[in-house]
């Protein structure tokens, strides 16, 4: 990253064109020095670090939770989606609470409720309440990433130092995914499945006190209004959604209920989009998606993570409950796509900030169909060097589409609108995870036994294998669609559309 000095108090006032400047950082010139600002990168990123943590944690242990829980296999949908889907419903509310009412004060609160909510979770009963507990430490997830990334997007105002930064950014999502799996199957083979939500409190607990230290507090010069009637109605389409896709594999999506259910879910997206063109400070300006870099990388979020969700959730009963992998093993299994998601972020983050984000995109797409490709011809006896080159492949796809989708997402909009952007961004990537699980446990979930539930049925359970084939084809399309779209948002027609929007919100 480049050293010097910025602005100074005499020029606080000024912006850059097409740009407003957050007033607290501006007025601050201390919290600009380049020691200051990478202090605020690791701050911010430890929020990241632990929600992905958490992610990659909690699919390594669902087959002892079903056990442990009599779960079937839709009850462990619901405990990965509660805790997505409350996330994504709430990062819009969050990003722009955050640029009302302060982001250094919402990015607390975000992580004394997530780690409450940790705690909770190690000592639920019963599967309701880990889903209950679930949803409330979702809850403060919501505050985090969306807040943290705005946070670091108004620190790192030059475009250069903001594509390394968001690189860093990308790298830690590697690591916590990287290391979720083998730390996760490390603790649950010694400590049991609530062990898994332990390692949240103490990161989250120092990340609390460090941002008091650190990170100097700063509100959008005009935040958004609240919208509630657009909070509700995008609620209730996200939860009916998941609702009609997760309960449709065992009630028949034919069934009068099911279908009502994503009818309500069509209508409430229906409303949603008629009534925030009409709002003058909508939850959602849908003014942002006319530009198509920024409708193509929240396209590309909703892919890129439905292959992950996908593809950790029906990994993990493939490697546990047909190959009787015990959780570490599954864990250490899976190292050959966690170092490559680790690895390539920075590299990722290197190549936007010289040549632009298609190369990253292109790349991503064409590994993650590959990968997908190789998993079609899954069976409970493919060789493990298989499984692994396939692993690998998906690794690299994945570790090369972070970096590129934060960066179109942001860099193309000014910073007072930079909570809304980073909270689309997000939102983008939980329902891609909130739909990856829906999609492809559904098919999972077909193969099951009557009871449905771990602990029997051996022989449905092995017919796991031959049930992924579809999903897995899902992977190559959606590998192919990330491809598609990554080079054509980086066309001049696509970079003169986000020109436009930017001058309309400057």
């Amino acid at each position: 990253m480049q050293r010097g000095t910025e602005s100074t108090q005499a020029e606080a006032g000024k912006s850059r064109p097409g740009e407003l400047q957050d007033r607290t950082l501006r007025s601050n010139p201390a919290s600009q020095t380049f020691s200051r600002r990478v202090a605020i990168l690791a701050i911010c990123s430890m929020s990241l670090f632990i929600v992905g943590l958490d992610n990659t944690i909690v699919n390594v242990a669902l087959p002892s939770i079903g056990a442990h829980l009599h779960a079937s296999v839709s009850g462990l949908q619901w405990t990965v989606d509660a805790y997505t889907l409350v996330l994504a419903s709430l990062l819009m509310l969050s990003g722009s609470t955050a640029d009302r009412l302060g982001r250094k004060r919402t990015f607390q609160t975000g992580l004394v409720i997530f780690s409450t909510g940790s705690l909770l979770c190690s000592v639920a009963p019963s599967l309701g309440l880990l889903v209950a507990f679930r949803a409330f430490q979702a809850i403060g997830g919501s505050m985090l990433n969306p807040v943290a990334l705005s946070i670091i997007t108004n620190t790192f105002t030059d475009r250069k130092e903001r594509a390394q930064a968001i690189g860093v950014w990308g790298a830690v999502i590697g690591l916590s995914m990287g290391l979720g799996p083998v730390v996760g199957g490390a603790l649950v083979s010694a400590a049991g499945w609530p062990s898994i939500f332990w390692v949240n409190v103490p990161i989250g607990v120092s990340a609390c006190v460090l941002t008091a230290l650190f990170v100097p507090e700063s509100k959008a010069p005009r935040p958004r209004r609240l919208d509630p009637v657009a909070q509700v109605l995008l609620v209730v389409m996200l939860s009916s959604l998941t609702y009609g896709i997760i309960q449709g594999a065992a009630n028949g999506y034919t069934s009068a209920g099911i279908i009502a259910v994503l009818a309500v879910a069509g209508g409430s997206l229906s409303l949603f989009i008629a009534y925030e063109q009409r709002r003058s400070e909508p939850l959602v300006d849908m003014s942002f998606f006319r530009s198509f870099p920024f409708s193509a990388a929240s396209m590309i979020a909703v892919v890129a993570f439905a292959c992950l969700g996908g593809f950790l959730f029906l990994n993990t009963l493939y490697l546990q409950d047909v190959r009787h992998l015990s959780a570490f093993a599954a864990g250490v299994d899976t190292l050959p796509m966690a170092l490559m998601v680790v690895v390539l972020p920075p590299v990722s983050g290197a190549v936007v900030a010289r040549h632009g984000t298609r190369i990253p995109l292109v790349v991503s797409g064409a590994f993650l169909a590959a990968s997908g490709l190789l998993l079609t011809s899954l069976t409970a006896t493919t060789s493990f060097a298989e499984l692994f080159f396939a692993y690998a492949l998906f690794g690299i796809g994945f570790g090369m589409v972070n970096a590129p989708i934060t960066n179109t997402a942001v860099s193309g909009m000014p910073n007072s609108q930079a909570g809304v952007a980073a909270a689309i961004a997000s939102t983008g990537r939980q329902v891609g995870q909130v739909l990856g699980v829906a999609v492809l446990g559904a098919f999972a979930t077909a193969t099951m036994s009557g009871s449905g539930h771990f602990g029997s049925g051996a022989t449905a359970l092995a017919g796991l294998a031959g049930a992924t084939h579809p999903g897995w084809w899902i992977v190559v399309g959606c590998g192919v669609t990330i491809s598609a779209l990554g080079w054509a948002s980086s066309t001049t027609l696509a970079r003169r559309s986000a020109r436009t929007v930017a001058e309309r919100f400057a």
